[in-house]
C-alpha cells in the first residue's frame, strides 16, 4: 500500500520520501498482473461552495476521468442527503468502462472522501493531485491498493 500526504501547493516531503512514484506504480501494477488499481483520496479544507455546487461536482467527473484516462459509462449520478448534518452532502458515482469513481462531500467538514478504481493503470498522485486542486483543498491524503 502507497499512501501519501499533499499540503496545498507543497508536498508533504517527510512522507513522500517514504512513497513510490506513480511511474513504478504502474510498472508494479503491470508487472503484477493484478486485477485492479484502488485510490482512496481524503481532502480536508475543501472550498465550501465548491463541494456543495452539483453542476462543478459534475465538471469534476468529466475532468478527472479524462485525465486519467477513462471512458465514462452513462452520466453520473449526484444526489445530495444525509440523515443528519454530520453526513449530509452530495454523493456521487460514475461508472467507467473499467470499473467506478464514486465520492462523498460532506457538508459540516468540507471534507472530500474519493474513490478511484479501476482494472486499467492510471497515475495516483497525478489524480489525488486534481482532486486537491479541484476543490481547493487545504490539503489531502491518499492511499494506493493494489486488487489482486
Amino acid at each position: 500500500m502507497v499512501s501519501k500526504a499533499i499540503a496545498n501547493n507543497v508536498a508533504a516531503s517527510n512522507v513522500m520520501a517514504e512513497t513510490v512514484s506513480d511511474a513504478e506504480i504502474v510498472a508494479q501494477f503491470k508487472q503484477r498482473g493484478c486485477w485492479g488499481l484502488y485510490t482512496s483520496v481524503d481532502l480536508k479544507g475543501c472550498d465550501p461552495a465548491s463541494i456543495r455546487d452539483a453542476e462543478k461536482i459534475h465538471r469534476f467527473i468529466i475532468e478527472l476521468c479524462d485525465l486519467i484516462d477513462m471512458k465514462r459509462f452513462g452520466e453520473p449520478q449526484i444526489i445530495h442527503f444525509g440523515p443528519c448534518e454530520r453526513v449530509a452532502g452530495f454523493s456521487m458515482t460514475q461508472l467507467i468502462e473499467t470499473s467506478l469513481v464514486s465520492g462523498h462531500f460532506a457538508n459540516e467538514t468540507n471534507a472530500a472522501y474519493l474513490d478511484i478504481f479501476s482494472c486499467k493503470e492510471y497515475e495516483p498522485s497525478k489524480a489525488a493531485e486534481f482532486c486537491r486542486d479541484f476543490f481547493g483543498a487545504e490539503s489531502a491524503t491518499y492511499q494506493v491498493l493494489f486488487r489482486d
